[in-house]
């Protein structure tokens, strides 16, 4: 039986060959940790990262799925600073449900296509 991780280290290698990321449409990479929620856009081509966004900072008022919101707020504000306006999701292995889809939903109402 494959652990938890495992399951997800699996998924997480298809969904990257499938999707890469470029300057003009990076990559929007998700992390979740039990507490705290991250994301990155990243050009794989030169292999930098072009903008981050995490709930270190912002203070824990209300549900995990609140936090990842403002996150994916956060996110799409500093994307369209750096004029970015279309990315390629990876969810990370991660069900799109919850923190995730929150993150995602809320970067598209900010404006970023993907």
């Amino acid at each position: 039986m494959i652990s938890k991780i495992q399951r997800r280290n699996k998924i997480k290698t298809r969904i990257r060959g499938k999707i890469s990321g470029t300057a003009q449409r990076p990559r929007m990479t998700v992390f979740r940790s039990n507490k705290q929620i991250y994301v990155q856009l990243i050009d794989d081509l030169a292999g930098r990262t072009l903008a981050s966004a995490s709930s270190k900072g912002l203070s824990a008022d209300g549900t995990k799925s609140a936090t990842a919101a403002l996150v994916g707020e956060a996110i799409a504000k500093k994307a369209l600073e750096a004029g970015i306006t279309e990315v390629v999701f990876d969810r990370n292995g991660y069900l799109f449900h919850g923190r995730v889809k929150s993150l995602a939903d809320a970067a598209r109402n900010d404006g970023l296509k993907f």
